[in-house]
């Protein structure tokens, strides 16, 4: 009987309310760690194509390293990029395009409140995960299926595999005897010099797969994170 009484309270009133002030509290202070946590340090991905095979395959789950801070403050005067010809990057196509304000604070909410099951973007339409192979300044070109690069101030031209600090297979697809250099997945490509903050980024999968041989340079802000470490399946644990 006492219980019933409580919502006559004032007091009881008061502290109710003060708890419930609390708890809002304390789930904007997670709210505002976890977007910091995820989109400005790093974030998780499931690999949900073939593009990168046979290195990174269909349920693999990365931890990702965001570039957001290092791009926000570098000078683009002098380069400082935060990644290296070989690494695996995560790709934003959407860099560049503008996006609305409002509209990804609310969807900050929505992931954040649906356990980033929904977003208010297309997500997959927009994130990629590919290797980059050329960097501002960099001659670019491509035989069969194989990247070569002539570095910014060298003369000398080196296979993809040269200038890469990890060691890598990509997949690569036998030659049509039809296709020529005029159409992208050919296996070959003329020669291309990248400018300033362009950068060439390309699947393992060298087949049909859409990359900077179909789209040309990306913009080097678009790409946002490398992985970190792959963390499923545990047989394949570490550092792809």
């Amino acid at each position: 009987m006492a219980k019933r009484w409580r919502q006559y309270s004032y007091a009881d009133q008061q502290n109710y309310l003060r708890w419930i002030r609390i708890i809002f509290i304390w789930l904007f202070v997670f709210f505002i760690i976890h977007t910091a946590v995820s989109g400005l340090l790093v974030s998780n991905r499931i690999i949900e194509n073939t593009t990168m095979k046979p290195g990174l395959l269909p349920g693999d789950r990365f931890v990702f390293f965001s570039f957001v801070p290092q791009h926000m403050f570098r000078d683009k005067n002098e380069g400082n990029l935060p990644f290296r010809r070989g690494q695996i990057v995560l790709v934003d196509r959407s860099v560049g395009k503008g996006k609305p304000v409002l509209q990804t604070v609310f969807d900050w909410f929505v992931r954040f409140f649906t356990l980033q099951r929904y977003s208010l973007f297309p997500k997959d339409d927009i994130l990629f995960v590919k290797r980059v192979v050329g960097l501002p300044g960099d001659t670019v070109s491509m035989s069969n299926y194989i990247i070569r690069v002539i570095p910014a101030g060298e003369n000398y031209e080196y296979t993809e595999f040269e200038l890469a600090e990890r060691d890598y297979i990509p997949e690569l697809p036998q030659q049509s005897l039809q296709w020529d250099e005029s159409i992208p997945f050919s296996g070959s490509m003329d020669s291309m010099v990248l400018q300033k903050e362009q950068c060439f980024v390309i699947s393992d999968d060298r087949s049909v797969t859409n990359d900077s041989r179909t789209w040309g340079p990306v913009p080097a802000d678009s790409i946002i994170a490398r992985v970190l470490v792959r963390y499923w399946p545990l047989t394949r644990l570490g550092n792809p």
